[in-house]
């Protein structure tokens, strides 16, 4: 079988292990920047042509989409799919999870349990915005935002209303989200493929950080998770459509709380924490896939 992963970047720890997981299983990789290939369409006869040649051998693919460039990478993807090859992510599932606004509204709609979110269209009623969501602190994120970027916590309602206001004035869409203080700058990442948790751990936020993402100089460390954080990771996954996600979530009194599905999780953290061979059960489940 031939797998190709798409990725800009071939060095990436990611792309790195989902190559050897291929070939450890027998299989052929190849890495492919998706942003070079070149989609052709005709009646019934959609191709990708890459660096001199059509893409017409390729059994599975498995989508690593940068955020910055996802317009152009789900149409690759879409492409693919197009072709009757197998994608580990769909390109609809893709499309819906880097819609920070749109996610949320499919995993509410699901029954998952949620921060609670308040979402405007540039509204002048700030202290109604800031007051729905609990009061101040507050957490306010940029739906562009990625990797904990475009994410700021405002301690005073007067801060918070002047990071609305400030966000109003440049255009930049915003949510507002309450902020759950018993996490303590602390998360779960649970990696989930095809419908089952292959691996948990604990991100905790590096002093006077709120946000415990690893590329932040956060910390990880493997949990076991309870039966409704399981159940809870399962059921947004399965919300979103995909085969291979990275559910973020908060532990609160009210129980699990999701704040993002990740449809192009990293490996390192994951399986640096867990020491599991993540990037084989993604190839196992891409061989129940593919005939």
């Amino acid at each position: 079988m031939k797998i190709a992963i798409l990725s800009r970047n071939p060095k990436l720890y990611s792309t790195k292990r989902l190559v050897e997981a291929i070939v450890e299983k027998g299989h052929e990789a190849i890495v492919i920047d998706h942003l070079k290939c070149v989609i052709e369409l005709e009646k019934k006869s959609p191709r990708v042509y890459y660096n001199g040649i059509y893409l017409d051998d390729i059994d599975a693919i498995i989508p690593r989409i940068g955020a910055s460039v996802t317009f152009y990478g789900t149409a690759v993807v879409r492409q693919f799919e197009m072709m009757g090859v197998f994608s580990a992510v769909k390109s609809q599932a893709l499309v819906n999870s880097r819609d920070k606004l749109r996610s949320l509204q499919i995993l509410a709609r699901a029954g998952v349990g949620l921060p609670k979110t308040i979402f405007t269209n540039y509204a002048k009623d700030v202290d109604h915005v800031i007051e729905s969501v609990g009061g101040a602190p507050l957490v306010l994120k940029l739906l562009e935002g990625t990797q904990g970027l475009g994410v700021v916590l405002a301690e005073t309602k007067n801060a918070a209303t002047s990071v609305i206001e400030a966000f109003n004035g440049l255009k930049a869409r915003v949510i507002a989200q309450q902020f759950v203080k018993e996490a303590g700058g602390a998360d779960i990442r649970v990696f989930i493929v095809d419908g089952v948790v292959v691996g948990a751990m604990k991100r905790q936020g590096k002093e006077g950080e709120f946000r415990s993402n690893l590329h932040r100089g956060g910390s990880a460390n493997i949990i076991e998770l309870t039966d409704m954080e399981e159940l809870t990771a399962i059921k947004a996954a399965r919300a979103m459509g995909l085969g291979v996600a990275g559910v973020d979530m908060l532990q609160s009194a009210k129980g699990p709380l999701v704040l993002e599905v990740n449809s192009s999780p990293g490996l390192e953290g994951i399986e640096s924490a867990t020491h599991k061979d993540i990037a084989k059960e993604i190839i196992k489940y891409i061989e129940r896939n593919v005939d």
